[in-house]
């Protein structure tokens, strides 16, 4: 397991597990989704920013959604490096408040207040980015690791053309390790439907990609894979696994939207300049402090 660092200014430790006791868990679900993408590793850096910064500005108000802490660059040592070579890039602190977005079995045994909500920690280093969810109430019984490695995709209709262990995962984890692959043409559940975010319907002025229909990876390019390595622990009452398999299925889920999204508004970010990104991020903290406070409810809730 990597390590992340704990920043010198931070004010005491985020919640949760200390990287050393995640790596003793043995019990937690190991998934590994892989999404394919009409775009190069380079546009993905700026359309994942700036997609992020737009999903949290539709998921808050009223309370719920997000709120920024932190996001700064940051820097480790070599012999901390994300898997032997990946040691500086971006360094954010979010809290998720999420209290009617957990599902009611959960809901039904918590009086807490604060026990519905997540914090955060993620270290860009792309085109690696690791990505640690923890919980103050939950302390060391819970947590959401995600490992994600950006890379470029070549189609073979006659191989598996995906890279294998991009991870570096030990045997024990990689022989217990599922792979999910994410289509973002793929339908959707009604409730998640937006023809305005349809890969199978939107044509992009800008580069004149799209849509994407039939087998659309076999004609296109430029193609790139995020392979994202989702652990998921929770150790709780004797609801651990149903709640593990319950944040997976919500993980596939948020992916799979969030990619289907991040094409769709493809005319939005393309062309954008990092320093216009670290603009909006700065803006959208400040809109995001007073729609939390001010907003209507609004945004993505968990499907039982």
């Amino acid at each position: 397991m990597a390590h992340s660092h704990k920043h010198s200014h931070a004010q005491g430790r985020i919640p949760g597990p200390t990287p050393e006791q995640m790596a003793k868990v043995h019990d937690d679900h190991i998934t590994e989704f892989r999404i394919v993408l009409p775009l190069t590793v380079e546009e993905y850096q700026l359309a994942q920013l700036w997609s992020t910064a737009e999903c949290s500005k539709q998921n808050t108000g009223g309370g719920e959604g997000v709120e920024v802490i932190k996001n700064e660059p940051f820097e480790k040592p070599m012999s901390a490096a994300f898997l032997e070579k990946f040691n500086k890039g971006q360094y954010t602190h979010k809290i998720y408040h999420l209290r009617d977005r957990v599902p009611g079995f959960v809901k039904a045994l918590v009086s807490s207040p604060d026990a519905f909500d997540l914090h955060e920690e993620a270290h860009n280093a792309y085109p690696y980015c690791k990505t640690v969810l923890t919980s103050a109430y939950m302390k060391d019984a819970m947590y959401i690791d995600i490992s994600t490695l950006h890379l470029p995709h070549v189609y073979d209709s006659r191989t598996d053309c995906f890279q294998d262990n991009v991870h570096q995962l030990g045997k024990k984890d990689y022989d217990r390790r599922k792979i999910v692959v994410i289509n973002i043409a793929d339908p959707v559940s009604a409730n998640d439907y937006k023809p305005k975010e349809d890969p199978t319907k939107f044509k992009s002025i800008k580069t004149g990609r799209g849509p994407l229909i039939g087998e659309w990876q076999k004609n296109c390019q430029p193609l790139m894979c995020c392979y994202k390595l989702v652990r998921v622990h929770f150790k709780w009452f004797g609801i651990g696994t149903r709640v593990q398999d319950f944040i997976m299925k919500q993980e596939q889920r948020l992916f799979r939207n969030f990619h289907r999204q991040l094409f769709c508004w493809m005319d939005e970010w393309y062309g954008l300049t990092m320093n216009d990104i670290r603009e909006l991020e700065e803006r959208t903290k400040e809109e995001l402090k007073n729609q939390l406070v001010r907003g209507e409810k609004q945004g993505f809730s968990a499907e039982e």
